[in-house]
């Protein structure tokens, strides 16, 4: 395992990268302790998917050969530990809706979410990403879990801060409970955006012009790491990890949508309950 600092980090948070076998993930520090949790940002390498899609990528929605998506992914399950069977994924549509995930959905394929919760043991949720904002939450209290994906339309929606206020809501957690972690996304150093993003985002957020950073050549870049934590700081959690990974300059380790002129797979952020929780936060 190697530990890999960010360009920027929050509460001096970090990566750590681990290899097992050939499938190549990262986990968050924070995290890293609760063993009644599994959870994985997965990279490129690793997998059978060849040209552009090279090597582990999880979606077979750009192009990719299905077999070797489900092969990727099986490989991706059995170095975690999961069942691909059990998996449940959205058909991501860059929304701020929220499922909240049961038992009975195991392998089930879900279209117009953009973020899943469960307290359920034993249910991997598995969203996909090139570029867009990976937001992992964990209430050890309570038990419950929340996976997010959040381009500048689900950011400018919310989406992270519905997750937050959904477990609230659906399990009585705690936002001061909770622990978020924000993953590798497009960096504000690479995220220049148009007149359409500037304007959403300036009739979304007090303060807009701390999330536009003019570049170099004047033209403005949408800082969605900044954007995502100030959701959730602003929703009560106070314990929230920033990955500061850019998906376009490291495009070594993953998928970019903007690095490959949309000719590429996705990498994938997956969470995972072992065991049930009781009501007073211990294993069951």
């Amino acid at each position: 395992m190697s530990r890999v600092r960010g360009v920027r980090s929050a509460r001096g948070g970090s990566l750590n990268r681990r290899q097992p076998a050939s499938v190549a993930y990262f986990t968050f520090e924070s995290l890293d302790d609760f063993g009644e949790l599994t959870h994985a940002i997965t990279t490129r390498h690793g997998g059978v998917s060849q040209g552009r899609y090279a090597s582990l990528n999880l979606t077979t929605g750009t192009g990719d050969e299905p077999q070797a998506v489900r092969e990727n992914l099986d490989r991706v399950c059995a170095t975690l530990g999961l069942r691909r069977g059990d998996v449940v994924s959205p058909n991501q549509r860059h929304t701020a809706n929220v499922r909240r995930i049961e038992a009975m959905d195991r392998g089930q394929v879900y279209t117009g979410y953009d973020v899943f919760i469960t307290d359920q043991p034993g249910v991997p949720l598995l969203l996909r990403y090139a570029d867009c904002t990976p937001i992992l939450i964990y209430d050890p209290c309570r038990g419950a879990i929340g996976v997010v994906h959040s381009g500048w339309r689900g950011t400018v929606q919310a989406a992270a801060r519905a997750a937050v206020e959904t477990l609230a809501h659906e399990y009585g957690s705690r936002p001061a409970d909770m622990i978020a972690g924000i993953g590798p996304c497009i960096g504000p150093c690479c995220y220049e955006v148009g007149e359409d993003v500037i304007a959403a985002v300036r009739a979304t957020f007090a303060r807009p012009d701390d999330l536009l950073p003019a570049g170099s050549n004047g033209r403005r870049r949408f800082d969605l790491w900044a954007a995502n934590h100030r959701w959730l700081s602003e929703a009560g959690v106070r314990r929230i990890e920033l990955a500061g990974l850019c998906t376009v300059c490291r495009n070594d380790e993953f998928y970019s949508y903007r690095a490959e002129q949309g000719r590429t797979g996705h990498f994938g952020a997956l969470m995972m309950l072992r065991k049930q929780m009781t009501e007073s936060g211990k294993e069951d």
